[in-house]
Formats: C-alpha cells, sequence, structure tokens
C-alpha cells in the first residue's frame, strides 16, 4: 500500500461517536446551500418586477422560515452555520461567505 493511499484510507475511517453528527452537517450543507441559491433566485426576481406583493412576501416569509429551522438543526447537532461552508481548497469555500438573513 502507497503512502497516499494509506493517507486515504486513514480519511476514510469514521468515529461511530461522530457518524450522526458528521452526517447532519453534510445534510445541513446541502440545504444551506439550496437556501442560499433560492434566496438569491428571489432577490433577482424581485429586483426584476415578476413577483407580486403577496408572492414577495411569501418567499420572504419562507426563507426566514427556513433559515430559523437550519439555527434549530445546527444548535439539535452541536453545529454552527459556519461549519457548514466547506472549504474547497483552490476553488474557496461552499458557501457564500455573507447571506443577507445570516447573522
Amino acid at each position: 500500500m502507497s503512502a497516499s493511499s494509506g493517507a486515504a484510507a486513514q480519511r476514510l475511517r469514521t468515529d461511530p461517536d461522530t457518524v450522526e453528527r458528521d452526517l447532519a452537517k453534510l445534510v445541513l450543507t446541502v440545504v444551506e446551500l439550496l437556501r442560499q441559491l433560492m434566496e438569491r433566485q428571489a432577490l433577482h426576481r424581485v429586483d426584476k418586477g415578476d413577483l407580486t406583493e403577496e408572492q414577495e412576501e411569501r418567499i420572504g416569509m419562507t426563507l426566514m422560515i427556513l433559515q430559523r429551522r437550519m439555527d434549530e438543526m445546527c444548535a439539535r447537532h452541536g453545529l454552527r452555520m459556519e461549519d457548514l461552508n466547506l472549504d474547497l481548497g483552490p476553488l474557496g469555500t461552499l458557501l457564500s461567505p455573507t447571506s443577507p438573513t445570516s447573522g
């Protein structure tokens, strides 16, 4: 076994005590990425004037509720929103560094 494949095998080992937290982190990261994409799309549509006032209100409320739920889920699993921002190496981080609804 070469040194690089040995290192890969080391990275693949999981701690049974953290599997649930790591899985929650992965799922919440995907949900946060989708939330940010939905938020950007909604802002784009608002800027274009594609939405009625009622639709804007409904989307705003939905995004606020989703953000609140994300905060609750992170707290339940001992995570911070910053923990969800995966480092992609030379590509930078996965999530936007600043989100209008995060705080």
